[in-house]
């Protein structure tokens, strides 16, 4: 649906189940996203999960997979959606490993925002990532994302707690522009 140069943003697929339960119980994968703390989660929760979001999709939700080279190599999307303040909080996860540092998560999160602005008419896109996870940081703050605030030790991440920093980017500031 959202073609880039090495990445395409496009709607989660039955097929892409099994690499996204993979993901989903991958403990690397899961401390990098932080948040709470990782649990197992069964293939038939996810699968049950998809069925609910194919049949009765979410009013303020966008989900995409994340596609490269043919593979489904994690997801992202725009949550809490709210249409008239017209802003929303944007999520991703790039889930194999063999992607990680390498522009793809970057390129997903310009996409995304071309598709938050230019196609839905946000103002406002925000998200929260832990302070730890620096190359994230860095690859939000190129596509235009400036911290906004930090919550000091609120996120307990692999046996110590770590800073929760809110990240946001207007749209009159975003360098697809």
């Amino acid at each position: 649906m959202l073609r880039g140069e090495r990445v395409t943003l496009r709607a989660v697929a039955r097929e892409d189940l099994d690499r996204l339960a993979g993901f989903a119980n991958d403990l690397e994968v899961e401390l990098a996203g932080g948040g709470d703390p990782p649990v197992p989660r069964a293939f038939e929760r996810i699968v049950k999960d998809f069925e609910r979001e194919v049949s009765e999709p979410p009013r303020d939700k966008t989900h995409f997979a994340i596609e490269a080279d043919g593979e489904c190599i994690g997801t992202c999307g725009l949550f809490n959606i709210d249409r008239t303040a017209r802003h929303a909080e944007l999520g991703i996860g790039i889930g194999d490993k063999e992607y990680w540092g390498r522009g793809y998560g970057r390129e997903a999160v310009g996409l995304l925002l071309d598709y938050a602005f230019r196609l839905r008419n946000l103002r406002r896109v925000w998200l929260e990532v832990h302070s730890a996870n620096e190359r994230a940081i860095r690859a939000y703050r190129s596509c235009g994302f400036v911290e906004e605030g930090r919550m000091r030790e609120h996120v307990w991440l692999g046996g110590r707690y770590v800073d929760n920093v809110v990240m946001g980017v207007m749209r009159e500031e975003w360098v697809g522009e």
